[in-house]
This record gives C-alpha cells, structure tokens and sequence, in this order.
C-alpha cells in the first residue's frame, strides 16, 4: 500500500502550510504537550516542533498585518493592494 503523501508540517517545512493548519497543529502539539504523558526525549521534539509552528504563525501574521497595512484606495475609490517592501518581509 503506498504511503500517505506528507504534508508540510511533516515534511519539516512549516513555512509551507497554511496559517490555519500550522495553528492547528501548535494546539495539537500543546495539548500532547500538556497531557504529561510523554517521555522527555518525545517532549523536547514537539517542544522544538511547537518552536518552529511558533515561528511560522508569527510570520504569517506578520506577513499579513504588513499587506494590510499598504490597502489603499484607488481613483475610484476602490480598495487595492500596494505592492509590499520585500526588505521589510525578511526578518530572519
């Protein structure tokens, strides 16, 4: 059977999926987080994995507030988009 194609949370690129589905799966991770369940070595990688879903939201929203912040209106007075400062999107 072949095997399930992996999304990009588990491919290890959060940069990828989508805001809604990296919040997702930082809730997931926090609640196994929680659960007390988890042996210290399972605990450290959804530590680092919930660090990196962390990072991947911030940067979403941050990437979101900046096109936000340049909707200006047109002539007609119809809302449009400026084109973002790429300078200003790379904060890493």
């Amino acid at each position: 059977m072949p095997a399930a194609p992996k999304s990009a949370a588990q491919t290890g690129s959060p940069k990828d999926i989508p805001f809604e589905e990296a919040l997702q799966k930082l809730e997931s991770v926090v609640e196994a987080m929680e659960s007390g369940d988890l042996p210290l070595e399972s605990l450290l990688a959804k530590f680092e994995e919930g660090t990196r879903l962390v990072k991947t939201c911030q940067t979403k929203l941050e990437e979101a507030e900046l096109k936000i912040s340049k909707l200006e209106k047109n002539a007609e007075g119809e809302p449009v988009l400026r084109p973002a400062d790429e300078s200003l999107l790379d904060n890493e």
